[in-house]
């Protein structure tokens, strides 16, 4: 079994995490999180920060509220196609063991042994609409980061 160490490109906003410090506004006294509707990190369900995340955001954007289950003939695609009408997506880096999520709608993974060539005015152009489709996802999340604005990110990840 190999090792992963990836570079990752990443438009979007840090959020750090539980363990390597939340990068929020609003956090709790210990730098915990703030009270969400949609995650609750003490519930013995081990949903973790970023399924919870991205099954709130499949709902609300997506309308994409169905449970695997292996009579779901097909659900796999469907999952899919809903997770293209987000325009956003969670990513983690830092390692697996102790993940630290970036909230994105670009991402370049760049995986340990190979090169990828970027072309800045095709690959690193932002689109018009992603900073409201940031923001969009942000406020269903109640999240608030303190990052400024949504920027280029480059992270490394070992797993």
């Amino acid at each position: 079994m190999g090792q992963s160490t990836n570079a990752m490109l990443m438009y979007g906003y840090h959020l750090g995490s539980a363990d390597g410090g939340w990068q929020l506004h609003g956090l709790g006294e210990y730098d915990e999180l703030p009270a969400l509707g949609w995650y609750n990190p003490e519930d013995e369900d081990g949903i973790d920060f970023q399924s919870a995340a991205e099954r709130k955001l499949m709902a609300d954007i997506a309308g994409f509220t169905e449970e695997w289950s292996s009579e779901a003939e097909g659900y796999f695609d469907r999952e899919r196609a809903a997770k293209a009408r987000l325009g956003v997506e969670f990513d983690s880096h830092c390692s697996g063991d102790y993940p630290m999520y970036v909230l994105a709608t670009k991402v370049i993974t760049v995986y340990r042994g190979d090169v990828e060539e970027i072309d800045p005015a095709r690959d690193l152009a932002v689109q018009p609409d992603w900073d409201d489709k940031l923001r969009t996802a942000l406020d269903i999340l109640g999240l608030n980061p303190t990052q400024k604005s949504a920027r280029w990110l480059l992270c490394s990840y070992w797993g």
